[in-house]
């Protein structure tokens, strides 16, 4: 069985007037287990400010849609080349906490360069945590914040949260069957 069979089944990649932001999910082998990358945003940001989040921004009109949003992105903050992404299919869009952005997010699996390039205005870290490290449930605290439930995953070098912990548990969900 391959390292990939759990994600064969992931719907395309939405694609519709109401998105306005995408991001890469980028994971790539690592001998025996997945790596996903993650990044951290500086505190100085104006919006998700020291927030731990997917590479990806907003959907430019010269973007081919949310896969060409997404991979723009991952290009322009970490530098994976684009011409090094395989797209798998998307995860359900979502929102952030402000609840006005609909975000597309799109599973891909990667060539990683020899050496990834964070991008100083946008990037204060580079995260690849395995998804056999994210699967136990043990690793997650959840909070109830108004009858909804918000994950939170700590790293050394910030804490996983919100929209992209959304969709993180939400890959991790192909990986549990």
């Amino acid at each position: 069985m391959s390292l990939w069979d759990p994600l064969a089944t992931l719907p395309p990649v939405a694609d519709d007037p109401g998105l306005l932001a995408a991001v890469l999910v980028p994971l790539y082998e690592d001998g025996d287990d997945l790596r996903m990358v993650l990044t951290k945003r500086p505190d100085s940001m104006r919006t998700h400010a020291g927030d731990v989040v997917f590479p990806g921004g907003m959907i430019d009109p010269g973007d081919d849609g949310p896969v060409g949003a997404a991979t723009r992105e991952a290009w322009e903050e970490v530098g994976i080349p684009p011409g090094d992404v395989e797209v798998l299919g998307g995860l359900s869009p979502l929102t952030t906490r402000s609840r006005q952005m609909w975000i597309a997010p799109v599973v891909a699996r990667i060539r990683r360069p020899a050496e990834l390039r964070p991008e100083p205005g946008e990037v204060d870290a580079i995260i690849e945590p395995t998804v056999g490290e994210l699967l136990p449930d043990a690793v997650w605290t959840a909070e109830d914040w108004g009858g909804h439930t918000v994950w939170f995953h700590e790293f050394p070098d910030g804490i996983l949260w919100g929209a992209t912990a959304r969709m993180v548990r939400q890959l991790l969900g192909y990986f549990r069957g």
